[in-house]
């Protein structure tokens, strides 16, 4: 049984899918930071207030008490809806420009000093014809 757990351990990539989660979480913070502090601030100024949380339609009649006791309009608060799609959308353009960022930095692709694709096709073609 041991024998199997270690077999299940090893082909299922337990250990990298771990390391990775690991890894994105530690990157939470990061971007979290430069949503908060770089792109938030930025959508505030843009918008005219910083959280649009307060945004919502009145259906009218009366208040009602919430699960906190506090009296509350009957209302569809739109904005915090708002603010989830700004934030996601946020994170998703960080996430976009700090990969493309780190691909351009990681897959810098060496030049050659040798024949380039097409001499080695000639060359190829030229061998088979003969």
């Amino acid at each position: 049984m041991i024998k199997e757990f270690k077999d299940f351990i090893d082909k299922g990539g337990v250990f990298e899918a771990a390391v990775g989660l690991v890894m994105a979480l530690a990157f939470v913070p990061v971007v979290g930071a430069i949503v908060e502090h770089v792109v938030m601030p930025i959508v505030a100024r843009l918008l005219g207030q910083p959280d649009l949380s307060s945004l919502k339609i009145g259906l009218g009649g009366d208040s009602y008490e919430d699960a906190n006791g506090q009296i509350v309009e009957a209302a569809i608060g739109y904005g915090s809806i708002l603010n989830a799609l700004i934030a996601f959308i946020s994170v998703a353009l960080v996430l976009f420009f700090l990969v493309k960022a780190y691909n351009r930095a990681t897959n810098k692709v060496e030049e050659e000093d040798g024949p380039s694709d097409n001499d080695l096709l000639v060359e190829i073609r030229d061998a088979l014809a003969k």
